[in-house]
């Protein structure tokens, strides 16, 4: 009786994790640059004794689809789409460098270019300093030029661009990072200025896989139910009631 129960708890808890899989992807489904998380399950045995013929099946996050978000023209100069598989260098809140494909920026009071949550984005050399009230225009390669009323736009300095061989690995920050540390700046990377790309997450379809894992979630918890009936028809049975 109780590999019914294993199989149905296990089932149902992994169900659930799906769930918050699917309802956080579902809530970015508006986040300029956001990657969709995908969900597998996964068996892991349990340990201890009397337990080696038990399997817990667990829900797991292999990665993130790389799928391209759409790309939507805003018209803003601070606002960047990165190409191909290119990312955006910045500094996380722990001091580390990070990547993203969000490229809504900024410039804070103290004149440094930052994203839409604060980071600092990084340039070749570290942090990027513009001149205050300048006009600012971002070139294809990332290049900065700021200029202060009819002065001509003096290049500042060039965003980090890095295109990964490998796939980085999402943080609970929801930055990117990679395994082998800080990567190299791309000479060969390239931007879309005055534009945003969207999240790639479908809207449709995260839906439906929430309303399938709901009636998966259904199906383990009678499953449940019935080890539970069986349970007490067998203890009646064996006290003669």
């Amino acid at each position: 009786m109780d590999r019914l129960i294993y199989l149905s708890m296990a089932g149902a808890k992994a169900t659930m994790q799906r769930q918050d899989v699917l309802a956080n992807n579902l809530a970015n489904a508006s986040t300029p640059g956001f990657r969709a998380e995908l969900t597998a399950f996964r068996a892991v045995p349990v340990l201890g004794s009397g337990a080696s013929t038990r399997v817990y099946a667990i829900e797991s996050t292999p990665g993130t689809s790389n799928d391209p978000g759409q790309v939507m023209p805003t018209g803003r100069n601070l606002d960047v789409a990165m190409k191909g598989n290119a990312w955006l260098a910045v500094q996380a809140l722990d001091g580390t460098e990070a990547y993203t494909r969000a490229g809504a920026l900024d410039v804070n009071a103290e004149g440094v270019l930052i994203t839409k949550n604060g980071l600092t984005v990084l340039g070749d050399g570290g942090p990027i300093n513009v001149p205050a009230n300048a006009q600012i225009q971002i070139g294809a390669d990332g290049t900065i030029s700021a200029g202060v009323g009819n002065a001509r736009p003096q290049a500042v300095g060039r965003l980090k661009l890095v295109t990964p061989e490998a796939p980085l690995v999402r943080g609970t920050d929801g930055l990117f990072r990679a395994g082998e540390g800080e990567l190299p700046a791309d000479a060969n990377a390239r931007l879309q200025d005055g534009a945003l790309e969207g999240s790639n997450v479908s809207p449709i379809e995260t839906m439906i896989a929430m309303i399938a894992a709901a009636r998966q979630f259904e199906q383990q918890m009678k499953m449940l139910q019935g080890a539970q009936d069986k349970e007490q028809a067998a203890a009646k049975l064996l006290t003669g009631s």
